[in-house]
């Protein structure tokens, strides 16, 4: 069934419950009161640190903002981009869009006004919404996205080529607008990555949004007592199929508008948090905060959060470990996913498998996998292939993109560019992305394997390892370190390190950088090797080795 009906239900049969809460720290800072007032339209002079709207508040506005596309002629098969920053507007938005029977194009809002031009042009939005924080960007574009026949801002103050969100609402009805939707209705397009180049339009179906929703709760095991803290985007797959599990569930979402260690200690105290996904830089430096003292667990109500899980990039053991240490009575969950398979979940751990903890798991709820040669052909166990995966939540295509899109469907499965390896037991564990494995001197080199090791070092916040070229090896191993706050030690302390590792798998150089991530916790290695380029120092060195 579509996605839109676990809304529908909730609102019907627990219409006063509280669905979504929105925390600002930025404004508790201020001096503003936990609970100032519930949902109402912001303004510039007084801005609430937390809101809040019940399951019914939810749909009636998701109603209205359908009914509100449908007068100004956006319906079927219509495209309606949303940029804006996480907020209590943004998941009424988007389930308006799928009520009026139109796609959801949910935007990243780090994309550059460029960026945003292109995607809006690939997409083939005729309509966008979007925040106070994009006005400029927006401005800059605004004459050349042709496409685009409506503007709406959600925002106190419109800009005069922009209609205002909150005014043109509050005059539509809140009645269900009644469109007919079925499972292979196209429901909606997300963007990739675009770690190489510009990103890729992903089309998904109802279908697919439906059993991300039904994924996600059999994996965790969400009831009307649970309470999910989201702080990833809510733009990317990831983070908005997780809160799917509360919408199947009808439980509670804190959506916290920050990731520093104080306040998800918080928010998991305040508003009596029992499940949070965090991404690994977000995990690290909670653990970091813990152990200089800048927070203290004692100060916090804990006992109800159950669970800690994690995805989106490669789980360091050696993280999980120290997070156990900490926290021990939580369950641990790992979970892997692509946009092209709607976000988490296509493959998981299990809360049942900590003994396992280093492999991404086995196939998720109604998923299949294989770990297949150059060929296609399977590999046998313990040998690296890549990850291939099949079930419902499959996009259909990449939207205008034929050339891509047969690249990586190959009848039911999705190639997903993943290097992997299975165990005896059948658990899947990530070598590298085929694209990152660099190849030195006729060897290949899987960087998460080099980064994993780095990571347990005592001075190493971060780490990324990339492949520069060089003119007789081809490529070598650079390891991209970002310490600790007050860690001081120099390459060559990295380099001894190292010597722990087996020879050909040992960083050829280290350089002290910060490692930069996207908004989902991925490293950017396309910027790091645009900045380092090929090696040109150290030939000399490098070949006498």
């Amino acid at each position: 069934m579509p996605i839109t009906e676990f809304l529908e239900r909730n609102a019907r049969e627990h219409p006063d419950d509280v669905a979504l809460v929105e925390v600002n720290p930025e404004h508790a800072e201020r001096g503003e009161s936990w609970r100032e007032f519930s949902l109402v339209e912001p303004s510039a002079e007084r801005i609430a640190y937390r809101r809040e709207i019940t399951w019914i508040d939810f749909d009636l506005r998701a109603n209205r903002f359908a009914n509100l596309l449908l007068a100004n002629g956006i319906g079927r098969g219509d495209k309606v981009a949303i940029l804006l920053m996480n907020c209590l507007e943004w998941l009424p938005i988007y389930f308006g869009v799928l009520k009026a029977g139109a796609l959801a194009v949910p935007l990243n809002y780090r994309y550059t006004a460029e960026e945003i031009r292109y995607c809006l042009d690939l997409s083939d939005a005729s309509l966008l919404v979007f925040g106070p924080e994009f006005r400029e960007r927006v401005e800059t574009i605004k004459d050349n996205i042709p496409k685009v026949k409506k503007l709406f801002y959600v925002g106190a103050t419109c800009p005069c080529y922009a209609q205002n969100y909150f005014q043109f609402i509050s005059y539509c009805s809140s009645r269900n607008p009644g469109i007919a939707l079925t499972d292979d209705d196209d429901a909606a397009i997300y963007f990739s990555s675009g770690t190489t180049g510009f990103p890729k339009a992903i089309l998904h179906r109802h279908r697919s949004l439906t059993h991300a929703a039904l994924c996600e709760q059999a994996h965790h095991s969400q009831t009307r007592d649970d309470c999910f803290l989201c702080m990833p985007p809510l733009y990317h797959t990831g983070a908005k199929m997780h809160w799917f599990g509360s919408l199947v569930s009808c439980s509670p979402a804190i959506l916290l508008r920050g990731v520093s260690p104080k306040w998800i200690l918080e928010t998991v105290s305040r508003e009596h948090v029992t499940i949070v996904w965090l991404l690994v830089p977000w995990a690290q430096d909670l653990l970091d905060a813990i152990d200089r003292g800048d927070v203290s667990l004692d100060d916090y109500h804990l006992d109800q959060w159950r669970l800690m899980h994690i995805g989106a990039q490669p789980v360091p053991p050696s993280l999980i470990k120290r997070w156990m240490e900490k926290f021990p009575h939580h369950q641990y969950d790992t979970n892997y996913g692509l946009s092209e398979s709607i976000g988490p979940g296509c493959v998981h751990l299990g809360v049942e498998n900590i003994d396992k903890v280093g492999a991404i798991g086995k196939a998720g709820f109604g998923w299949k996998t294989r770990i297949i040669d150059e060929h296609g052909n399977d590999v046998v166990p313990g040998e690296v292939g890549e990850l291939a995966v099949s079930g419902p939540g499959v996009m259909t295509c990449y939207y205008h993109d034929e050339a891509a899109t047969n690249d990586v469907l190959h009848g039911e499965w999705l190639y997903t560019g993943d290097m992997a390896r299975q165990d005896e037991d059948g658990f899947i564990y990530l070598v590298d992305r085929k694209k990152d494995v660099i190849i030195t001197g006729g060897e290949n080199l899987y960087p998460v394997q080099i980064e994993d090791f780095l990571r347990s070092c005592e001075w190493v916040k971060d780490v990324a390892v990339i492949g520069r070229a060089h003119h007789r090896l081809g490529e070598i191993a650079s390891a991209i370190v970002e310490l600790k706050p007050g860690a001081t030690c120099t390459e060559q302390d990295i380099m001894d390190f190292c010597s722990a590792l087996p020879r050909y798998k040992r960083p050829r150089e280290i350089i002290f950088d910060v490692v930069p991530r996207n908004p989902t916790g991925k490293i950017e290695k396309p910027k790091l090797r645009e900045k380092y380029g090929a090696v040109e120092l150290g030939a000399q060195q490098i070949e006498a080795e």
